[in-house]
C-alpha cells in the first residue's frame, strides 16, 4: 500500500475528542487502511489528521467520493469547520506504514517544492533516510498527487526533548539534510505536533 490520504479536519474548539467517535466509525466503515489518527498540539490547534493506505487509486478516489457524497463526512459534521483531503504516494524506497508504539510525539511536517522538484528530492532522500534514522524513526515520507509539489513527512519521537535531540545531533553529524536535498525545496515549510487519538493505530 504506497498510497496515501492524509484527511485534515479542523474541529470547533475542543472538538477532536468529540469528533473521535465518528471518525473511528466512518473509517471502520470504509476502504483502506487506517495507518493513523492525531489531534494537534502545537502548530495549528483543533486539528485532526486522518492517514489511510490503500492498495490502488481507484479505492482511494472511491473513498473521496463517499466523503464528497455524505451527509455527514467522517461522522462528525456537527464539530467540523473544515475538511481537507489530500492524496500522496509514498516515496519509492520506503516500506508501507506499518502500526506500533513510536511516539507519543508525531511531528508532521511539509515542504512545497520547487516544480521539478520531487524526484530530485526523493534522490537525496533515498540517499539520507537511513543514515537520519540511526537517529529517530521516520514513519512515512511522501510527495502529494494533487495540488502544490509538495513533501509530507511524519516523524515519531518519546518527547519534544528527544526530537530536539535527533535532530540536533543528525544536523551536528552531517548526516541531515540530505546534502543538496535543500536545492529542491522553497521557503513555504510547514512543522505540527499531534498526539495520538485513542483509536490511532500508530501511538
Amino acid at each position: 500500500m504506497s498510497f496515501y490520504e492524509l484527511a485534515t479536519l479542523d474541529t470547533v474548539i475542543f472538538g477532536a475528542g468529540k469528533a473521535a467517535p465518528g471518525i473511528e466509525a466512518w473509517v471502520a466503515a470504509g476502504q483502506g487502511r487506517l495507518c493513523g489518527a492525531w489531534g494537534t498540539d502545537i502548530g495549528t490547534l483543533n486539528r485532526v489528521f486522518v492517514l489511510r493506505a490503500f492498495d490502488s487509486l481507484a479505492a482511494m478516489i472511491e473513498e473521496r467520493e463517499r466523503a464528497l457524497r455524505s451527509d455527514n463526512p467522517f461522522g462528525c459534521t456537527e464539530h467540523l469547520m473544515r475538511l481537507n483531503m489530500e492524496s500522496y504516494r509514498a516515496l519509492d524506497f520506503l516500506p508501507p506504514v506499518e502500526p506500533g508504539s513510536f511516539g507519543p510525539i508525531y511531528e508532521f511536517r511539509t515542504y512545497r517544492t520547487r516544480i521539478n522538484g520531487i524526484m530530485p528530492t526523493m534522490a537525496k532522500w533515498a540517499e539520507a533516510v537511513p543514515p537520519r534514522e540511526a537517529y529517530s524513526k521516520l514513519t512515512v515520507a511522501m510527495y502529494g498527487l494533487d495540488g502544490e509539489p509538495r513533501l509530507t513527512q511524519i516523524w515519531p519521537y518519546a518527547s519534544l526533548a528527544a526530537r530536539s535531540e535527533a535532530r540536533g545531533r543528525s544536523v551536528t553529524d552531517g548526516k541531515w539534510p540530505p546534502k543538496g536535498g535543500p536545492d529542491w525545496l522553497t521557503p513555504d515549510m510547514t512543522s505540527q505536533i499531534a498526539l495520538p487519538l485513542a483509536f490511532s493505530p500508530l501511538k
